[in-house]
């Protein structure tokens, strides 16, 4: 593994550790040459999922724009970028058990919003004001209702329940 800082192409591994569901491998690396500390994630490399668009494009899913999505709704609420990341392989794993490579954007919306109502009901109509587009008030209250209604499994700051 090359050393992101000083670019020397050697370095050592001074920890690893396997995620709790074993998808991602974490190793804590140290640049013989530098000292550097750095982290690099390992995880298997998988068919990838294409989401079909609202118009039919097809694009390819990714992990990214996903997390990105999540941080948006969770911003500026006591939500660990721990468990956002917790969230994103959980998704990430549902979406890989269905059948087919193709996963239609709907699904993903549903899974999202299904996840953030018992993690943070603020994020979650944050989310689903915007997956959903409310067309007028009456909507966006039975939105509400429906958080109001479900209750909040983990706090922000622990583990998220799957």
């Amino acid at each position: 593994m090359k050393c992101p800082y000083c670019g020397a192409p050697v370095t050592k591994v001074l920890d690893k550790r396997d995620s709790e569901d074993n998808t991602v491998t974490r190793r804590r690396r140290r640049c013989v040459e530098c000292g550097g500390r750095f982290t690099t994630y390992e995880r298997a490399e998988v068919v990838n999922l294409v989401v079909v668009k609202k118009d039919g494009r097809r694009e390819e899913f990714s992990r990214a724009k996903l997390r990105a999505g999540l941080t948006k709704a969770c911003a500026k609420r006591p939500v660990s970028v721990v468990a956002i990341e917790q969230l994103v392989n959980e998704i990430e794993a549902e979406l890989r058990q269905r059948d087919g490579a193709e996963v239609q954007h709907e699904a993903i919306g549903e899974l999202v919003m299904e996840k953030l109502r018992r993690v943070d009901h603020v994020a979650y109509i944050r989310f689903a004001s915007v997956y959903r587009a409310f067309g007028d008030l009456s909507s966006f209250e039975e939105e509400i209702q429906r958080a109001k209604d479900a209750p909040v499994v983990a706090t922000a700051s622990s583990s998220i329940p799957s």
